[in-house]
């Protein structure tokens, strides 16, 4: 092995980038996600000009076309505790944020080689939700299956999540589903050939109000009957939970030792392995520009790369499939809502679980690499498709967290980013056939959950696309429920 080092922080070499390539992974962006470069305490300052001229060197890509992926290191890592003292306005919605287009892709990355002309599924979205359905369907025999991204793997919501895997949540369906998911994704690695690093330290919640402690009272009763072994918790034991953990201001607490977190990127790029190893296409940077619809069925997708004539269309498009149900007159419920996390420089392991105090939605949990990872809703984020960050979310987040562990002050934020929730009125999934358009199936709304739901809902969806034989749920969560009235509203939602 070469000792020419590129990358000190991960001790990443030249030939381990060249390996990289040998594999396939070409751009800057595919080969820091499998070598794992730049993601260190420089983040990238001092290896990515050097990655990016070995990838000309080898002739890997041109070098207008890593030009996107550049990251942005920060200027002056700032400590916590420094950001917290940043004024908020609460009265005032947050605006804008940078950058402001993170969603335009340059055509030098579209893959040259020609779409199909036919395909038996066509399914819209390469995130978890799409490749784990293909994948599911391949398994099931079906390969004839193309999925469609305008992006990059990991543009959207599955690569912008905390990773966070949970079974605590406040209705059967989501409970049955999550506890399944999780089953799947012990045996991921083993699977695929790619770790996840799924680490089970558990989900602690936290109830400020009697209101919220009795929910999680009454969602313990319901998780157990499940085999989930949920128990309410006092605060002086959150406290032995988390040692350092203030409680300030909370009332209760809810433990499942089984919940857990993964790293997000290796998920979905094992997805996409799995997907090609077994014949499916996946197109990246390819993007849906209309439809051909007759006698109530979709006949053509039509993109910006050619027309695919199909069977059956799968929309997973997230966030962004009110969009592209637009594109053939079908009207959507869900509304994308803009979510912000960050992530701090690496710390000795001290924090097991992921804690999240339900009322004002702030979650933190630590990475396997030691960073405190973590997030926080608010309240007056208005409905739109913004992935811009903001000074006004680290603030809040700041002065959330220190409230809670105030001996994390002195860390330093080294990223931040953001994603967006596809959010339903009912804070529950859009699956199952289009009235009037019988062979588009809706597979989006999961609000910020999908990516844990995705292994046991992409399952169950490919048995059913597959037997046609019935499953209540793909009745219960069908885009009808909204016009009949039929909801069931999930409660156990962060931020």
């Amino acid at each position: 092995m070469s000792k020419s080092m590129i990358c000190s922080c991960e001790d990443v070499t030249a030939d381990d980038v060249r390996h990289a390539v040998s594999r396939g992974y070409c751009d800057v962006e595919s080969v820091k996600r499998y070598t794992g470069f730049g993601t260190g305490i420089c983040q990238g300052k001092s290896c990515l000009s050097a990655v990016a001229a070995l990838l000309e060197q080898e002739k890997a890509l041109k070098a207008d076309a890593v030009v996107p992926f550049t990251p942005r290191p920060p200027l002056y890592p700032t400590e916590l505790r420094l950001l917290a003292s940043a004024p908020v306005d609460e009265s005032q919605p947050p605006v804008g944020g940078v950058p402001q287009e993170v969603d335009v892709f340059p055509k030098g990355l579209r893959p040259t080689e020609p779409l199909p002309a036919k395909a038996k599924v066509v399914i819209i979205g390469g995130g978890v939700m799409g490749l784990a359905l293909a994948y599911n369907l391949a398994r099931e025999g079906e390969t004839d299956v193309v999925v469609l991204e305008r992006g990059y793997l990991c543009a959207g919501a599955s690569g912008r999540n905390g990773g966070g895997v949970r079974m605590q949540w406040g209705t059967p369906a989501l409970v049955e589903l999550a506890k399944r998911s999780i089953d799947l994704m012990k045996g991921f690695a083993r699977e695929m050939g790619i770790n996840v690093w799924l680490r089970q330290g558990g989900y602690l919640f936290l109830a400020r109000t009697d209101a919220v402690a009795k929910r999680l009272e009454r969602n313990v009763a319901l998780h157990n009957r499940f085999d989930v072994p949920t128990r309410l918790v006092t605060p002086d034991a959150a406290r032995d939970i988390v040692p350092g953990l203030t409680m300030k201001g909370c009332v209760a607490a809810s433990f499942n030792p089984e919940d857990g977190v993964i790293f997000p990127w290796p998920f979905l790029w094992g997805y996409a392995q799995g997907c090609r190893k077994k014949g499916v296409r996946v197109e990246t940077y390819t993007e849906v520009t209309g439809f051909d619809v007759s006698g109530g069925q979709i006949r053509k997708v039509k993109t910006d790369r050619g027309d695919i004539a199909c069977d059956t269309v799968v929309l997973a498009s997230g966030a962004w499939s009110p969009e592209v149900a637009k594109l053939v007159g079908v009207q959507l419920p869900n509304e994308p809502h803009r979510h912000e996390i960050l992530s701090t420089e690496p710390l000795k392991p001290f924090l097991g679980p992921l804690v999240s105090v339900l009322d004002s939605g702030l979650y933190f949990s630590q990475s396997m690499r030691g960073e405190i990872v973590g997030g926080m809703g608010d309240p007056k984020e208005p409905a739109g498709l913004n992935m811009g960050s903001t000074l006004r979310f680290v603030s809040r987040f700041a002065q959330a967290l220190m409230e809670q562990l105030p001996h994390v002050g002195h860390v330093k934020v080294l990223r931040q980013w953001a994603g967006c929730y596809d959010v339903t009125p009912d804070n529950n999934p859009i699956l199952g056939r289009t009235p009037g358009l019988d062979n588009l199936l809706q597979m989006s709304g999961f609000v910020g959950h999908g990516f844990m739901m995705a292994p046991a809902v992409a399952e169950r969806m490919a048995k059913w696309m597959r037997t046609g034989e019935s499953d209540e749920l793909f009745t219960r969560f069908n885009l009808r429920r909204f016009s009949e009235g039929a909801l069931e509203r999930e409660d156990m939602i962060i931020g």
